[in-house]
């Protein structure tokens, strides 16, 4: 089959295409032929070797995470799938290679894909999906009435958790330029302020929550001033904390090297009697099912801004590298 590879780790390296070999299955997985695949920073942190010390992937390997396609083949103890079913999924670290023709995953890992949704849309949305499913809903617990601040609305993640917060019910507020101000109100965005000319912590105060996504020290700490006393700020950016390591299951040396990363910022939230929470995201089909039944019932739309044929990967990723992207980027394979 062909495929896009990390040959070597490196900012400047590009994936390269290449004939690989077919994936095999395991008793537990579903192989599926892949129709298209959606593009995601982490990608590029991948392949540029950000994650290589607790996601150590040994190069030459294939990237990508996100996925919609077709079952092609069930292993012995399948009991969720068959063949011909059209799924989409976020599959699991150490199992990642989207950027091909066939993978193989856990069919835990894996949902069947909305059926009101193109291949193209369904798999713009497990990462982003089940990233805001697991900041708002498992960690945040959020409840109709609270205060929800989304950073960075008009990107991949930020589109679909306002869609998610308001749903549940939450005062959305968020950030963005002003070119993408209908965009995110479009979305439910109650309270949108533009990056460029205000700033959010001298508007915002008494927040529940906080979805934070932007690396700049300063925004986190702002972040974690807005809140209330007992709220919450979930990470996506870090630093990790050694409370996430443990709960990945990782060693306990990550978690201390964790814990010393993190340190910093915990006592900042401990001092403002807040929380602070970094998201290790995880592939989880039952969640993803949650979401197709919001997204069947025309609850949640996908937000897609480019798709690329699947000769193009690395420019769509060079595209996502950019910060640019309304919403999803996505490799059409098929």
């Amino acid at each position: 089959m062909k495929a896009f590879i990390v040959k070597k780790y490196g900012k400047k390296e590009k994936l390269h295409l290449t004939d690989w070999a077919e994936p095999t299955i395991n008793d537990n997985d579903v192989l599926v032929e892949i129709h298209s695949a959606g593009v995601n920073l982490l990608d590029s942190l991948i392949r540029n070797g950000e994650f290589k010390l607790f996601l150590p992937y040994k190069p030459p390997f294939v990237n990508g995470h996100d996925v919609a396609g077709v079952v092609t083949k069930i292993g012995s103890k399948v009991s969720k799938f068959k063949v011909g079913d059209e799924v989409y999924a976020r599959v699991s670290d150490y199992r990642i290679g989207t950027f091909a023709e066939y993978i193989s995953i856990d069919e835990n890992d894996v949902a069947l894909k909305p059926k009101k949704l193109s291949m193209e849309e369904a798999a713009s949305i497990p990462l982003v999906g089940l990233t805001s499913w697991q900041a708002l809903i498992e960690i945040s617990k959020l409840e109709k009435g609270q205060k929800v601040f989304i950073q960075a609305g008009s990107g991949g993640v930020g589109t679909f958790a306002i869609q998610l917060a308001k749903h549940f019910g939450a005062f959305v507020a968020t950030t963005t330029s002003s070119a993408n101000t209908a965009l995110v109100k479009s979305l439910g965005a109650d309270l949108v302020i533009d990056y460029k000319t205000q700033d959010f912590a001298t508007i915002l105060k008494d927040y529940d929550m906080v979805l934070h996504s932007n690396r700049e020290a300063k925004v986190l700490e702002d972040s974690l001033r807005i809140l209330k006393r007992g709220g919450t700020l979930v990470s996506l950016t870090g630093p990790p904390t050694g409370e996430g390591a443990k709960e990945m299951g990782m060693a306990w040396h990550f978690q201390v090297i964790m814990n010393l990363l993190s340190f910093s910022v915990r006592r900042k939230a401990k001092k403002l009697g807040v929380n602070f929470k970094f998201l290790f995201m995880r592939a989880e089909g039952n969640q993803l099912t949650e979401i197709t039944k919001l997204i069947e019932a025309g609850i949640i739309k996908p937000v897609i801004d480019k798709v690329f044929p699947f000769e193009q990967t690395n420019e769509a990723l060079e595209y996502v590298e950019t910060g640019r992207s309304r919403g999803k980027v996505v490799v059409k394979v098929k």
